[in-house]
């Protein structure tokens, strides 16, 4: 039997002592809910309604892992409250919530709180952000801190005792973590994968660097820790049983933070396309530096990668220097991006307002920048202190962190603050024209997409099933952009260009992205949207803690 296989009959199983935790013979009703995400630039969903019925960005890891590593006589459901809200049948089935989130949903994580607290259950959350900030959730029952391991084994023991609510918080944190190369398959029979238009899986755990912005080594740790190949086979293996046909989503914190287990892991990915027939399409996150990996890049494009995210935050090599991200510059920035374009893989990048570098013409530089790079999508926000990170510490040491929910950052900048919001929303007004949306769009069809490795069309996408979903698709984009939309000429001359050389599929995937941005910056641009994804200034569920 190949280790994939072993892989996926140990889970199946039960798998060893860790890859699923023991039980005492108790079973339990776990509820798990993953809280709505408020509007933002990796939401899309401007982009839903010109789909076939895609509700959701992506699944999340974290609860469908906790899922497949409680005991196996423990019934679960999961609820993804981006594609519907929780019935009360559901709260009245469960005897615990478990709940997991990011810092952005911490409104929305508190009103799930809320309403199982109606039902008198009790609620432990885990994640990233109560393990950075454990005082943000006073209301939970239960906190978990940190990544799989005891912690989540003393919680599971508690539970198996008793599942009344505590008379006071339980904090538990984990000290010893559960190896990632004994980690079970994440639950994803219990998310709906269809209606998601990425899948996700996870590869490593932590980054070798050290952004003076970035939350992920003081969580994580800067030495990654890795799963073994076969696990992502295995997991890839389960993905597409459950139904996912489109692009799959590494969301390793750096795909590359160990470069050797990249290299080890992509024949791997290389074998499973080709024995699948390329159906699915692979995304990631890098550092810029892996412009300088040929190597890498090469085996990338051999294993069907079509777009990475890089965290470029700024232009600027003094503002780099300043946040402590010197790997940005150990190639040319435009030059990291022509290379990594020149495989086939577009570049979808970060971009940092606000930063003590900034001057009063950042934002033309900018704009200059995106001219220049031609890279589509580029999440511009202002700069957002977080806790566990240096800037945190740094700016507690000046003075410079604000208590002001009014505000879209909790920066002190050294600039004047609406001098510098001002700049963001000029911004994305002219960096999200519709023409200068396309006119990017256009480059990339021209001049990256045709680096991509050629692979025969699979049978199972000439099936009428998916040729029914492009026709639906299609339908929704020339109703709603090419007859109601506002933008209609622009969208007609990318349009037209594109069904002339018969690349529907690159019509469809360019304008669902680009109808999103284009929406999304509008609103952003007149003050209708948060120029930070960590601000709370205008979130819709502002629901306040217990």
């Amino acid at each position: 039997m190949c280790l994939a296989g072993y892989f996926r009959n140990q889970v199946e199983r039960g798998g060893g002592a860790l890859m699923r935790a023991e039980s005492n013979g108790t079973s339990r009703r776990i509820l798990c809910v993953f809280p709505r995400y408020t509007s933002s630039f990796g939401t899309f969903e401007h982009s839903y309604p010109l789909t076939d019925g895609v509700r959701a960005f992506m699944p999340p890891q974290g609860l469908l892992l906790i899922s497949a590593y409680l005991p196996q006589d423990w019934q679960v459901k999961f609820v993804d409250e981006n594609l519907r809200r929780t019935t009360r049948e559901e709260f009245e089935w469960a005897e615990v919530v478990f709940v997991s989130g990011m810092h952005i949903q911490r409104q929305q994580m508190n009103d799930i709180c809320r309403r199982a607290h109606e039902f008198d259950l009790p609620v432990a959350l885990g994640g990233p952000s109560v393990s950075a900030c454990p005082d943000y959730y006073p209301s939970f029952d239960y906190l978990h801190v940190g990544e799989l391991g005891d912690a989540t084994n003393q919680l599971i023991e508690i539970l198996s005792r008793d599942t009344t609510r505590p008379e006071e918080q339980v904090v538990l944190t984990t000290k010893d973590r559960v190896p990632m190369t004994e980690f079970p398959i994440p639950a994803y029979e219990l998310a709906d994968v269809k209606k998601y238009m990425l899948g996700s899986i996870q590869y490593s755990s932590g980054c070798p660097y050290q952004c003076e912005f970035c939350d992920i080594p003081g969580l994580y740790g800067r030495n990654p820790r890795l799963k073994a190949p076969e696990q992502i086979i295995a997991e890839l293996d389960r993905l597409r049983e459950c139904g996912m046909t489109d692009t799959v989503y590494f969301v390793d914190d750096n795909f590359i933070g160990n470069r050797k287990a990249a290299l080890d892991l992509l024949p791997h990915l290389i074998e499973w396309q080709k024995r699948t027939g390329y159906v699915v399409r692979l995304a990631c996150e890098a550092t810029l530096n892996i412009a300088k990996r040929p190597e890498i890049l090469e085996k990338m494009r051999e294993a069907y990668f079509i777009t990475i995210f890089c965290g470029i935050e700024t232009p600027d090599p003094d503002a780099l220097k300043a946040m402590q991200k010197d790997h940005n510059m150990m190639v040319p920035i435009l030059e990291g991006v022509r290379t990594i374009n020149s495989y086939g893989m577009e570049v979808v990048s970060g971009i940092i307002m606000g930063l003590d570098t900034d001057k009063p013409n950042t934002s033309e530089a900018l704009l200059g920048f995106v001219e220049e790079s031609r890279i589509p999508l580029l999440t511009i926000n202002l700069l957002q202190a977080l806790p566990k990170t240096p800037l945190w510490d740094r700016l507690e040491r000046e003075g410079r962190l604000v208590e002001d929910d009014g505000r879209d950052s909790n920066v002190d900048f050294l600039l004047p603050y609406d001098e510098v919001v001002a700049s963001w929303k000029h911004a994305m007004a002219v960096a999200y024209a519709p023409e200068k949306v396309y006119a990017r769009f256009q480059y990339q069809c021209d001049h990256v997409y045709v680096h991509r490795l050629k692979v025969p069309t699979p049978d199972e996408m000439k099936t009428w099933a998916n040729i029914r979903r492009g026709l639906v698709m299609l339908r929704n984009i020339f109703w709603k952009v090419g007859v109601l939309g506002d933008y209609k000429r622009v969208f007609w001359k990318f349009a037209l260009g594109r069904l002339k050389r018969g690349d529907v599929e690159g019509l469809i995937g360019c304008t669902l992205i680009a109808h999103h941005l284009i929406t999304f910056a509008r609103a952003a641009s007149s003050g209708r949207q948060n120029a930070s994804n960590y601000s709370i200034r205008l979130r819709e569920a502002a629901v306040p803690a217990e």
